[in-house]
């Protein structure tokens, strides 16, 4: 005798904590889709960007497309490692990291048109700076104390 079917079920109703609890664990596992959507997409503008200074409107060369590809997959596996795993971090030394990120990035960035060290340092300190300060302010307004994403 054949084992009558299940009817799957049509569809689930929710309430709205329990959406909210599905969604930071999505969110603490990384199972949520488009993960990787962000870090590709960052680490290929800068992987494209980065030959484009060094080339300055030369015939480009295979040293400049390493390190296209060098500078593309260290930013792109940052944002990931960051987007992925920051959540364990407390909301300053998160904030911290990201803003020692966009420093780190754009100070290379610059450092690559052929300013001095001094200048790079200094608009990567600025630029960090500002992230941190961004980062911060986001975390702060959107966590409680104990790092929780807020109820609303």
């Amino acid at each position: 005798m054949a084992a009558p079917h299940s009817a799957a079920p049509v569809g689930r109703h929710t309430t709205r904590q329990e959406h909210r609890q599905e969604h930071r664990q999505e969110h603490r596992t990384g199972s949520h889709k488009g993960g990787w959507v962000v870090p590709v997409l960052f680490g290929v503008a800068y992987g494209l960007y980065a030959p484009t200074i060094v080339r300055r409107g030369g015939t480009p060369s295979w040293g400049q497309f390493w390190l296209g590809i060098i500078s593309g997959l260290a930013v792109a596996g940052a944002v990931y490692a960051l987007h992925r795993f920051g959540h364990v971090l407390r909301r300053e030394l998160r904030a911290g990291a990201w803003g020692a990120l966009a420093g780190c990035a754009i100070g290379f960035l610059y450092s690559l048109s052929g300013a001095s060290v001094y200048a790079s340092v200094i608009l990567g300190l600025i630029v960090g700076a500002g992230a941190f300060a961004a980062a911060f302010y986001l975390y702060y307004t959107h966590e409680d104390a104990a790092g929780h994403s807020a109820p609303y």
